[in-house]
């Protein structure tokens, strides 16, 4: 590797600025000597050139200037050039002008008279705190692409993960299915019907996502009701009613294991609550029960009034609704019940002709 060699950096550019001539001629002839490229302009020169040029890495200015002073050009400088450090130079010796051009954005301060040691140390600490502010701009800004690069390839990953679970929780929701050829396409229609509810009341596109999710699996639960219970073609003693019910908290407890299912899953947990508070779980009222759950809960019993149960045949389009209308208040949402009822019943037919493989589900 080569050794670096100050002598073939770029040679800096530097303006000197000042109303007097044969002052700003010697401190240009030590910068040039030092290797530094200058320009010199008094202070109206100075404006003119600076609106043309913005390749300076440092300004070298008087404080006293006719027409326009030190502190006066520095504001300017500042507000167009804000990255180029300037030096104040001046042959006041007090320190409350020093404070004023630091506090207006001077870098330094240099006294006149002074030598040719001072000048060039003077801009070797200015030039080079330009180079780490630079140098610290390149790396913010190198972070926050890298920053960026890795965040959207953790989204990336992290939908490849949701897309994953997405697939296994299908997978799990057909083997509910599996335990009965009537249960099957039940979970579809719910979700179908739950997702054309949700898309009427304008809910935005992520949060209907989760309540899709929620009404695939708002029975997946009843994996661990027994056959003979779940299957039964009569009535339910309660002792049987209670372990159907139970598959809202055992749901639950399921697809918790999985967190992208957060919301989700309180939607499953709640599914069976009612408005007015006479519902199961955990007896739940109006809005405190996930609005996910209650629009679930009005698809549910839609597609459970419509499908042939083990204890019933199935029943029209119109008593669907009735039935619905008739409980809006105690077991549903009154808001979602209108919005239910306005939708025609092609919506409904289309939606189950769709997912028209044998279905139902006992509603407990």
């Amino acid at each position: 590797m080569e050794n670096y060699n100050e002598d073939d950096r770029v040679a800096e550019r530097i303006l000197v600025i000042g109303d007097e001539e044969p002052l700003r001629r010697i401190i240009v002839r030590m910068l040039t000597d030092a290797g530094y490229q200058c320009r010199e302009a008094d202070g109206l020169e100075a404006l003119a050139l600076l609106e043309s040029d913005t390749g300076f890495e440092l300004v070298l200015s008087s404080l006293m200037m006719l027409g326009l002073d030190g502190i006066g050009l520095l504001e300017r400088v500042k507000e167009k050039c804000p990255e180029i450090p300037v030096v104040i130079m001046s042959a006041v010796d007090h320190v409350g002008v020093v404070l004023g051009a630091i506090r207006n954005g001077a870098y330094d301060y240099l006294l006149k008279p002074f030598d040719r040691e001072q000048l060039l140390n003077v801009v070797k600490r200015a030039l080079e705190h330009r180079r780490l502010k630079q140098e610290n701009r390149t790396y913010q800004k190198n972070l926050e692409s890298l920053v960026n690069a890795r965040t959207a390839q953790l989204q990336a990953s992290l939908k490849t993960t949701e897309q994953f679970c997405d697939i296994t929780l299908e997978g799990v929701g057909t083997a509910l299915s599996m335990k009965d050829e009537k249960t099957a396409g039940h979970s579809k229609r719910v979700t179908a019907f739950s997702i054309a509810i949700a898309r009427a009341m304008g809910l935005p596109t992520e949060e209907i996502a989760v309540i899709a999710r929620a009404a695939f699996l708002h029975d997946i639960g009843k994996i661990a009701v027994p056959d003979k219970i779940l299957l039964k073609p009569c009535a339910l003693t309660p002792d049987e009613t209670a372990v159907v019910r139970e598959h809202c908290l055992r749901g639950y407890r399921m697809i918790t294991k999985f967190p992208f299912l957060d919301a989700s899953s309180d939607i499953v947990y709640a599914h069976h609550e009612s408005f007015d508070g006479a519902g199961y779980p955990r007896g739940l009222k109006g809005e405190g029960i996930p609005l996910g759950a209650r629009i679930v809960a009005v698809a549910n019993t839609m597609d459970s009034i419509t499908s042939e149960l083990p204890y019933r045949a199935a029943q029209s389009l119109t008593a669907a609704r009735s039935e619905i209308e008739n409980w809006s208040g105690r077991q549903f949402d009154p808001q979602i019940v209108q919005v239910f009822l306005k939708m025609p019943d092609q919506v409904w037919s289309d939606l189950t002709r769709k997912n028209s493989l044998p279905g139902s589900a006992r509603n407990l």
